[in-house]
């Protein structure tokens, strides 16, 4: 298949990406800052130092060239042109982007989402060609914009495949959503409640299926945008009730008709006034892509995983991201008061 260098290697998506590229016959260089080898990997992987931030040390990694980079840690008009300054000596590129650049037909989106009325409509499932967030800001989604113009106006240097990610799932996560409903079963927590009846949508995308779509992408080369989300996009109660069956525990959940009635009551990392539901049509055409897993048949490892995590360190401690987006998310205290209420 020839060679790879996989910038990311052992994060989240990458520790999977790794995996299904050597398994599919690829060359591969897995690049880290600390040069970590993954368990599970072949011994043909070759593990290398380097900074993605450091263009020395990302020239001297491709070295005198490969077939395709995959980049799963790119952010930023910056890093594309890194990316295409190394054109002559890179093939083809790969590289994550996410869902959180669309917006709707009022121009509201994932930054609008905490203002009156600011939650956006996106059509269900939302396709490739929904229009998307503006590229001059400096937040998160405008910098995946930024990203995604600068590789798509390089094409014919170097011809790039998008992946638009949504919820990212699967263990090794800096976000685990699910850890709402794991902690609060292992808590013993007989009583939940979920917001807008429990029936928000926010697309899962399983490192599985993410992998899957990378070792397509490295196959066929091209200059391409797509969404990459799981087979089905549960609601958020279906979620709970996975975890519960995976868990062995049958708490009572609460609906609630409306928005949470404060931060810590019914507010999940996946509630949202209005279902964000991306469309694989265009993957399925281009790539060949059938999903590897479905959520529900991924799940056990994630649950097994954040179990572990919480056996040994408290969850602030282990998922600070989480920690600093939902600061209020097991103030049991608040919770227990409205239920008395």
């Amino acid at each position: 298949m020839g060679r790879v260098v996989v910038i990311g290697a052992t994060g989240q998506i990458g520790r999977a990406a790794v995996a299904a590229l050597a398994g599919d016959g690829w060359e591969v260089t897995a690049l880290s800052r600390r040069a970590t080898r993954v368990e599970g990997w072949p011994d043909e992987v070759r593990v290398v130092a380097a900074d993605r931030d450091d263009d020395s040390a990302l020239a001297a990694a491709i070295g005198d060239g490969c077939d395709t980079v995959v980049d799963l840690v790119a952010y930023g008009a910056a890093h594309a042109h890194q990316l295409t300054a190394l054109a002559g000596r890179i093939g083809s590129a790969v590289v994550i982007s996410s869902a959180e650049v669309y917006e709707d037909d009022r121009g509201r989106g994932f930054a609008t989402m905490g203002e009156p009325d600011g939650f956006p409509a996106y059509p269900v499932p939302i396709r490739e060609d929904q229009p998307t967030v503006r590229a001059d800001g400096d937040t998160y989604r405008s910098g995946k914009a930024a990203l995604e113009h600068e590789l798509l106006a390089s094409a014919g240097a170097l011809p790039t495949t998008l992946l638009r990610a949504c919820a990212v799932h699967g263990p090794y996560s800096p976000l685990p959503r699910e850890l709402y409903f794991v902690k609060r079963n292992l808590d013993g927590r007989r009583r939940r409640a979920l917001a807008f009846s429990g029936e928000s949508r926010f697309h899962p995308s399983g490192t599985r299926n993410l992998a899957e779509l990378i070792r397509l992408a490295a196959a066929r080369p091209g200059s391409r945008v797509l969404n990459a989300a799981d087979p089905q996009a549960p609601t958020v109660a279906e979620i709970g009730a996975a975890v519960d069956a995976v868990m062995g525990v049958d708490p009572e959940t609460v609906l609630l008709e409306g928005p949470p009635p404060n931060p810590a009551v019914g507010r999940t990392p996946w509630s949202a006034e209005r279902p964000v539901v991306c469309d694989m049509t265009a993957a399925e055409r281009e790539l060949g892509y059938r999903p590897v897993t479905t959520y529900v048949q991924a799940l056990p490892e994630t649950v097994q995983w954040l179990e572990r995590v919480l056996a040994e360190r408290d969850w602030r401690e282990a998922f600070p991201l989480l920690a600093k987006v939902y600061p209020d998310l097991f103030d049991y205290a608040a919770e227990d008061a409205w239920f008395e209420r």
